[in-house]
């Protein structure tokens, strides 16, 4: 039997109305016009209640929100808030948490996620839908399952990240990243990767122009590039392609294994030609279709 106070059918206006709020079950509840409804609480749970306002957990520890809605309103929702659970839920809202540690996401969908999941430590994302720019910069330690992400510069910066089968529309993807690895996933946007260390990608099929540049250890194992261009720049590379490669440009060093490669601009003058091995099964400068 739980040892936590319930409030059913709640309805609350007005700043702060259960400031540091304990050991709490809060079912079918609204939060509406009124800031920081839940500031500093602790061991709360949340059922299928609603944030209709802005700032509703932040610096809170130990929440557990299932079948619960942030409206666009409830706005930087979760700020320095620990150990929080969301589970078959809708956040309309944007910029959703921030500098949070231990955030779990399952079956969540965020269809305005500008700015979310910025310098947060320790992600679980399962089955999320998420839609806008900058999704999770800056953020480490993430473990992500059928995440789905339309939306340009996402993961900027981020440090020790697992992705797999994921579907990502985005632009600019895993700028300035360390450790990430994307298993079993499709990805299709611009200049992919650029500035990262330690980028592998594992039976992933990409699109992307000016993909894969100015990254330090690139590992590709069994992945299909389709109408990717200009590849490879200034990277050093250790890559197994499926298929053809319609254009690799001034690599800087490593292996790139594919069926062929359409076009190869090797500039002697920008790089070192012998510190790249290219070993096609067909041709090269030749039509890969």
């Amino acid at each position: 039997m739980s040892d936590k106070k319930e409030i059913r059918r709640g309805f609350y206006t007005g700043e702060r109305p259960l400031f540091q709020g304990s050991n709490l079950k809060i079912n079918d509840t609204i939060f509406a016009e009124g800031e920081s409804p839940l500031k500093e609480s602790r061991d709360i749970e949340l059922y299928g209640s609603m944030f209709k306002w802005k700032y509703p957990l932040w610096y809170a520890k130990n929440i557990t929100a299932k079948n619960c809605t942030w409206f666009e309103m409830g706005r930087a929702g979760v700020w320095y808030t620990d150990h929080i659970a969301v589970e078959d839920s809708a956040i309309e809202a944007p910029k959703n948490f921030r500098r949070c540690h231990d955030v779990t996401l399952k079956h969540v969908s965020l269809p305005n996620a500008a700015e979310t999941l910025w310098s947060c430590d320790g992600v679980k994302l399962d089955d999320v839908t998420a839609k806008g720019d900058y999704f999770a910069m800056n953020s480490e330690n993430m473990v992500i399952h059928n995440l789905t992400l339309y939306g340009n510069y996402s993961f900027d910066g981020v440090k020790n990240v697992e992705i797999h089968n994921s579907r990502l529309l985005s632009k600019d993807a895993f700028w300035n990243s360390e450790n990430v690895t994307v298993y079993d996933s499709f990805l299709s946007g611009e200049y992919l990767g650029w500035n990262a260390k330690n980028l592998t990608l594992v039976n992933c099929t990409i699109e992307s122009l000016q993909g894969m540049c100015y990254i330090d250890h690139l590992v590709m194992k069994d992945c299909r590039l389709l109408n990717t261009t200009l590849a490879f720049e200034y990277s050093t590379v250790d890559a197994q392609i499926l298929g053809g490669i319609d254009s690799v440009m001034n690599p800087s060093g490593g292996i790139i294994r594919a069926e062929c490669i359409g076009e190869l601009i090797v500039e002697k003058d920008k790089v070192d030609p012998e510190k790249t091995q290219i070993l096609c099964k067909a041709c090269v400068d030749q039509d890969c279709a």
